[in-house]
């Protein structure tokens, strides 16, 4: 069916179904689990052939149990979430009477844009998101990932009427098209640059966008960081999923001091988790040639301008005489502004070290570039953290951890400036994928006359002005 009569579809079938039962929501998170939980072996095999290689454990983690979670907690809260919001009404409307709430509407029919690092976790959130706010959803998967892809398709069917849950795939072409549909809201999670060109094919519908972009995310290391916790939870942010996370630490800014100490920390840790790199089933691949070189030439553009790298192979393994794309944690020092790996979102298992004396010069390293999708602090000092949090501006932050913050149901989950606009997870997903309609109940009284509202104007109309004006 064409992308556009596949809308038309869901749209019509979402016309006849209003209003949306809070039961029906709950029949369709219900089905999505299963439908992710009863596949969740051939989830696992289509993502490790996608990448090349991926954990099982990783998937079962991130992409299976991380499906499952948000609907979860969907399933939870719906009912709570759903109920009209009782509001205030202006002096003397509420003693005479009146009345004014919020309902909560679903939009429509949802657009989801799906990326390939995450790609069931990916569909899944903000398809538990639209399901609980009451709308129809159509995915366009990613062209870079096929073999999930095409499982979404095969096993859609199975459990969802194509006017409820619909999966298109293709490439460049059928993403272009796909965004252009008059969809009732839109949700993209991808590259800051694709996400202009989202932006504007959905301007000329007018459609309610929801970017959810990448970003230089920092760690900084702050004053009295227990250095060994530190460095451990950064590598195991960085090097999960061979770093292709949105969010994963992008560069790590330490005191000058305590330079050589983090970077043996970080040696250690990603030694300790992956003493082999090439045959260890738990280390992920990079998930293409064109990933994997791009990562290599950034590497050499580092060097060629100076920088020290320092590849953590612990194994001593021939990556270069391999057929595998699975790539080692790089560690880059002395790195300056005109390096790529420093303009650029990294996406990959190399990490840059930058040095800074004192903690406002690492806050103006930060705020120097665009808003980033997550900010990590580590360190004891209250006052020290409380200035990091007041003084940069980021999507979300995890304090003495990496990427936590993503998996916590209860805050919404998004970014700012050119790391993305709009939130969702839990009720901000909920609420990004409703329509808040305001709703006034006025007064058996006739108002307009004990106000003065009503022509010929006169002294009841001006002590009503009066009275407004007063603050």
């Amino acid at each position: 069916m064409r992308m556009d009569a596949l809308l038309d579809a869901q749209r019509a079938a979402f016309n006849a179904g209003l209003p949306m039962p809070i039961a029906a929501r709950k029949d369709r998170l219900t089905r999505a689990a299963a439908m992710i939980r009863d596949n969740a072996v051939r989830f696992c095999d289509a993502l490790s052939e996608d990448f090349g290689h991926r954990s099982r454990d990783q998937s079962m983690l991130t992409d299976i149990a991380g499906s499952i979670a948000p609907i979860a907690h969907a399933l939870k809260h719906l009912e709570r979430w759903a109920r009209p919001e009782r509001r205030s009404v202006q002096f003397p409307l509420g003693l005479l009477g009146a009345k004014a709430w919020v309902e909560y509407q679903p939009k429509g029919v949802v657009g989801v844009i799906a990326p390939w690092n995450f790609p069931v976790n990916l569909v899944m959130g903000p398809v538990a998101g639209a399901f609980a706010a009451g709308n129809r959803v159509m995915v366009k998967t990613s062209e870079f990932t096929p073999a999930t892809a095409a499982l979404f398709e095969e096993i859609a069917g199975a459990w969802f009427a194509a006017d409820e849950l619909a999966f298109v795939s293709g490439g460049a072409e059928v993403g272009k098209v796909f965004a252009a549909l008059p969809f009732d809201h839109l949700l993209f999670t991808g590259a800051t640059g694709i996400g202009r060109h989202i932006l504007h094919a959905a301007a000329d519908n007018l459609t309610p966008v929801t970017l959810e972009l990448g970003g230089k995310s920092p760690a900084i290391i702050g004053a009295g960081a227990d250095i060994g916790r530190a460095s451990e939870r950064i590598a195991l942010g960085k090097m999960l999923n061979a770093g292709q996370i949105c969010l994963a630490p992008d560069y790590v800014l330490v005191p000058a001091a305590r330079e050589q100490a983090v970077v043996d920390g970080l040696i250690a840790a990603a030694t300790a988790m992956y003493p082999t790199v090439l045959a260890n089933p738990d280390y992920t691949s990079i998930v293409s040639d064109r990933h994997h070189r791009r990562l290599t030439d950034w590497l050499d553009d580092a060097r060629s301008k100076g920088a020290r790298v320092e590849t953590v192979d612990p194994g001593s393994e021939d990556f270069a005489g391999s057929n595998s794309r699975k790539m080692p944690l790089h560690i880059v020092r002395d790195v300056n502004d005109t390096m790529t790996l420093m303009q650029e979102e990294i996406f990959g298992p190399i990490l840059p070290i930058v040095r800074y004396d004192g903690i406002d010069d690492a806050i103006a390293r930060v705020n120097r570039g665009p808003r980033p999708l997550g900010l990590y602090y580590f360190g004891p000092d209250q006052a020290e953290r409380r200035r990091v949090l007041d003084r940069t501006i980021s999507g979300g932050v995890t304090l003495d951890d990496v990427v936590f913050h993503v998996s916590m149901e209860d805050l919404p989950f998004g970014g700012v400036g050119s790391s993305g606009m709009g939130s969702y997870h839990g009720i901000d997903g909920f609420r990004t994928f409703s329509h808040a309609k305001a709703v006034f109940r006025q007064s058996r009284l006739d108002v307009a006359k004990l106000a003065g509202l009503k022509p010929p104007y006169g002294r009841a109309l001006a002590a009503s002005v009066k009275r407004q004006m007063k603050f």
